[in-house]
């Protein structure tokens, strides 16, 4: 089931898509800030260099190999439009145990939470809810907010679960793709070992993964998948502490925000070209400076292309592994949260910087 398009929602569905969006803005700068900038500066306060992530780890089916680091916050959060549906629950785990209440996040041991704890702290919109999502963010497996159906206001959005695990095999993950793709009828394996082994590689690569990454970002990808089947929007945020990475799955591409170097060379032709003083640019634009660079935030956004898409025809296709599946669509500097009256601005750097 794809997701429904505006002009097929409900007058009320509409307002609940629109304000759903504004609070997936809000929630994703408060993600960027603690997936990356609190990270950089963790490194900094502890004397260590900060390991930039290299432009070819931004090309699509780029394979990053590395230690997990530390000082970089990890997590896993779901934000969906709708409501997950009782029967979710044999596949992305939540229950009454795991609910964000005051008495779970004291059975958790997370007693400073606990202790100013409130129902109202749980919804988007309250002064203390990204205190309440920081506080979360950190635990294993994943963070879910969702609509709450149960309050008598309308659209409300709130922190409904926390230690969520995503325990949908990668193997039903992967032949439900194929299926939507055209590549198979019906069994995984209906092609040879072989192709369904590469199949399951591909669903990372769909998803903007390298196959060998890790738990997290299998669980993300997994978590994106299964929730495909809803005809509501959902929105996957992975933040790796061994590739440096905050990653958006969304319902119409993937993105990659990650912080980059930026020669001062550079900084000064964008300054010119967009009529900006030098040290205001990088007041703007930058979350730290050198004398020799600034550090940025740098978005990669990637669409499918044909052999990632259904065929318009719905007939089955052949399965060619070599082709690609992921095309570069936007590169953006994007200007930290905290800088609301600027643009992003096009900086192309990953096939044009240094590898």
């Amino acid at each position: 089931m794809a997701v429904l398009n505006r002009n097929e929602l409900a007058w009320y569905e509409k307002h609940r898509r629109c304000l759903y969006l504004f609070l997936r803005d809000e929630l994703e700068a408060l993600l960027i800030h603690e997936g990356l900038i609190r990270s950089y500066h963790t490194f900094k306060e502890k004397g260590k260099e900060y390991p930039f992530v290299e432009m070819r780890e931004l090309k699509p089916r780029s394979r990053t190999v590395g230690p997990e680091h530390p000082e970089q916050q990890h997590f896993i959060l779901i934000f969906n439009e709708g409501t997950l549906p009782p029967e979710a629950k044999n596949y992305i785990r939540f229950f009454d145990s795991n609910k964000v209440t005051k008495e779970n996040l004291g059975n958790m041991a997370l007693f400073d939470l606990a202790e100013g704890f409130s129902q109202r702290m749980r919804y988007c919109g309250d002064s203390e809810f990204p205190s309440l999502v920081k506080g979360l963010l950190g635990l294993d497996f994943a963070l879910l907010v969702q609509g709450d159906p149960t309050v008598r206001a309308k659209f409300k959005f709130g922190v409904s679960h926390f230690h969520v695990r995503i325990d949908w095999p990668v193997a039903e993950a992967s032949a439900d793709l194929a299926r939507q793709l055209r590549y198979i009828s019906k069994d995984l394996y209906e092609k040879g070992d072989k192709a369904g082994e590469t199949l399951q590689q591909k669903l990372y690569e769909y998803y903007g993964f390298h196959h060998t990454v890790g738990g997290r970002r299998t669980a993300g990808l997994v978590a994106a998948r299964f929730l495909s089947r809803y005809d509501f929007m959902s929105t996957i945020y992975v933040s790796s502490s061994e590739s440096r990475t905050l990653f958006k799955i969304a319902e119409h591409n993937i993105g990659k925000y990650v912080l980059i170097r930026i020669p001062r060379e550079d900084m000064e032709d964008m300054a010119e070209a967009l009529s900006m003083p030098f040290d205001d640019f990088c007041g703007a634009y930058l979350i730290d400076r050198t004398a020799e660079y600034g550090v940025g935030i740098f978005l990669v956004t990637y669409n499918h292309n044909e052999h990632s898409l259904a065929p318009m025809d719905g007939k089955l296709r052949d399965f060619q592994a070599d082709y690609q599946w992921l095309k570069v669509d936007l590169q953006l500097l994007v200007p930290p949260p905290c800088n609301s009256e600027v643009r992003p601005i096009p900086y192309s750097r990953v096939y044009s910087g240094p590898s």
